[in-house]
């Protein structure tokens, strides 16, 4: 009896202890766990803030809009009064008689503008010599939906050429390069029958940086009087042309421009201004062939 009282009491003991060793460890373990969650939670933000981190440089380092497009700044920035490019020495030998040029018409003179003189010799029952002399003169800005300047004023270069090459009714066409006037220049000639007389025509077409000089000349025997020579109208149609062009480099504070080494350098602004369509003026070649 006091045996089985014994084991049983150390039954009950070993029970106790049994019991005693499985809470301690369920505390364990139980304390074990925020623990755990602690550490993975750690990890989660460390693991956000480096993704943070590694997209903060790259976003800075995304391009921002591309660059506006440019163009080259025009070299000229004005135009010389029409009726003034020409020497009074010049105008006596093209249009003797004539008393004053005519200027024309222009919305705005910084970008286009023209003089014409007309001179009439009159000797009576010995018939007259006529001479007309048309100056046109057309500026380009740059424009960055168009081009730069100077290249539009080469593609009207090359149009008043064509111009000047397909005038209704000429004969005997004929078209040269002229040496030493601005960049390029072309002269063209041609015969017009006309019923007031035989008319020699001269056109001179010549480009200096964005400015494109147009010079019509032409003269005829009237009323028995002789033709006049075309290569004696040429030679002063080139002559002209050549001062017309230093006097354009002369208004933009250039020197002699009558040669294309001597042309201002290219920094002036870049801010554009309206530039006239190639169809708000008539060519002057053709224009020649009407009023003469």
């Amino acid at each position: 009896m006091q045996r089985a009282a014994e084991r049983s009491r150390r039954d009950r003991h070993d029970q106790r202890e049994r019991r005693a060793r499985g809470l301690r460890r369920a505390l364990v373990c139980a304390a074990a766990v925020p623990v755990m969650l602690v550490a993975a939670g750690c990890s989660s933000d460390s693991g956000s803030q480096e993704k943070a981190a590694d997209s903060g440089p790259q976003a800075s380092k995304s391009p921002s809009g591309s660059a506006s497009p440019t163009v080259q700044a025009a070299a000229y920035k004005s135009l010389p009064e029409p009726c003034k490019v020409l020497a009074k020495k010049t105008l006596e030998d093209l249009v003797p008689e004539a008393k004053s040029g005519k200027t024309g018409s222009s919305e705005d003179t910084a970008t286009r503008g023209s003089c014409s003189w007309s001179s009439l010799d009159n000797n009576g029952v010995k018939g007259s010599q006529f001479r007309w002399l048309n100056i046109s003169l057309l500026r380009f800005e740059s424009e960055v939906s168009r081009g730069s300047g100077d290249e539009r004023a080469s593609e009207y270069y090359e149009t008043q050429l064509r111009d000047a090459r397909s005038v209704s009714g000429a004969k005997n066409t004929k078209s040269d390069q002229v040496a030493g006037v601005g960049d390029e220049a072309t002269a063209v000639r041609y015969d017009l029958k006309k019923k007031e007389g035989s008319f020699k025509q001269e056109t001179v077409v010549a480009r200096v940086e964005n400015v494109v000089v147009t010079l019509d000349y032409n003269g005829a025997g009237l009323a028995g009087e002789k033709t006049p020579s075309a290569d004696a109208l040429n030679k002063l149609a080139q002559k002209a042309a050549k001062e017309v062009v230093a006097a354009v480099a002369k208004a933009n504070g250039g020197g002699d421009a009558g040669t294309p080494s001597s042309a201002p350098s290219k920094s002036a602004s870049k801010s554009p201004s309206k530039s006239p369509s190639k169809a708000a003026s008539a060519s002057p070649s053709k224009s020649a062939a009407k009023k003469s």
